[in-house]
């Protein structure tokens, strides 16, 4: 075979980020928003294959018909992953077609699921059995049957709060799931504190980490990005899925909630998948009407919005103590600068 060799492209030239998207779009393929890292193989000077990442998340794939069978994937793959060595990232994720996971199966990559139109692989020093496991001992969680709840919280408000609460009044367990991506204004490790400080009276629930597992970059990038339409529906399914098959058998949890939604069409797209998918595999979704004020359901956008208008008086009704707190401390003052400074709080 001709030694091929892989080189890096700087996607902020335009006219070389050009070149990428317009070989992706031979295979019915874009070039994600999300995208950090670019490879592509030439032959002379044609393009033949091309391949990025997204932090650990490996995507974008296409290789020219005629090279197929040659090994380039796994020049692409060992290539990236290399990079994610250098970067001290051990484990990493694979979005492709579902006709072909096979390959990547074959270099090692573990199935996590497929839909129709796009399937989810894993590889590395852990994966998802792996890490339940793990948080069942750090969290200390038993076997007996238990409800959840996912959320943001970008930031913690009343309407969050009264959820938690709505399902802590119906179940024994309550395991509440705080989205770690860090895409939001609201930092994680804020978003996780404020939630833990505001239910704390509540004996009966566990705020855990949501992990890479839920609503992530690898599992539902369609959230950050905003994205709808077939995107979107094949990656509700696939976040739901995942949560069904793996959290919900290896945690025992047998009901999860969700707040209506009349604001966002990807949270409610969100919430209709959950409620096609979930009961597939015994589990009950029940879907809680929103706390309202003022004749409007609070939310965290609204919020944002109030924030940005300099309204900050009104966010008594909507916040607890805890975020009005917070909103007062050096690393709450300079979220809300960045949300008056931001076009489109997220």
């Amino acid at each position: 075979m001709y030694e091929y060799n892989t080189e890096w492209v700087n996607l902020k030239d335009t006219s070389s980020r050009e070149e990428v998207e317009n070989f992706l779009n031979h295979f019915d393929l874009i070039l994600d928003n999300d995208v950090d890292y670019t490879i592509v193989i030439r032959n002379e000077d044609e393009l033949v294959a091309t391949c990025s990442k997204a932090k650990n998340v490996l995507k974008c794939f296409a290789v020219s018909e005629e090279l197929r069978g040659q090994g380039i994937t796994s020049l692409l793959i060992s290539t990236l992953i290399d990079k994610l060595f250098d970067l001290g990232i051990y484990h990493s994720f694979i979005f492709t077609k579902p006709d072909k996971a096979h390959i990547f199966a074959s270099l090692n990559y573990k199935l996590l699921h497929s839909n129709e139109d796009v399937a989810l692989l894993e590889n590395g020093i852990y994966d998802i059995n792996k890490a339940l496991e793990e948080m069942k001992k750090i969290f200390n969680i038993g076997t007996e049957e238990k409800a959840a709840v996912v959320m943001n919280c970008n930031p913690f408000t009343l309407g969050h709060k009264y959820l938690i609460e709505e399902a802590s009044k119906n179940n024994k367990e309550v395991l509440v799931f705080i989205v770690e991506e860090d895409k939001s204004l609201f930092p994680f490790k804020a978003r996780y504190e404020l939630v833990c400080k505001g239910v704390e009276h509540l004996k009966n629930v566990k705020v855990l980490p949501g992990g890479e597992y839920i609503i992530s970059s690898a599992t539902f990038p369609s959230y950050f990005l905003r994205e709808e339409g077939e995107k979107l529906r094949a990656y509700v399914d696939l976040d739901a899925s995942i949560f069904a098959k793996y959290f919900c058998k290896i945690l025992n949890i047998t009901r999860r909630y969700v707040g209506e939604e009349p604001y966002c069409n990807v949270t409610d797209e969100y919430n209709e998948a959950l409620k096609r998918v979930l009961p597939f595999y015994g589990v009950e979704v029940k879907q809680i009407i929103r706390k309202e004020f003022g004749n409007n359901a609070i939310s965290a956008s609204r919020v944002r919005n109030l924030i940005k208008e300099g309204n900050i008086h009104d966010l008594n009704n909507l916040l607890p103590e805890v975020t009005l707190k917070f909103l007062n401390t050096n690393i709450g003052r300079e979220i809300v600068e960045k949300i008056k400074d931001s076009n489109s709080p997220h």
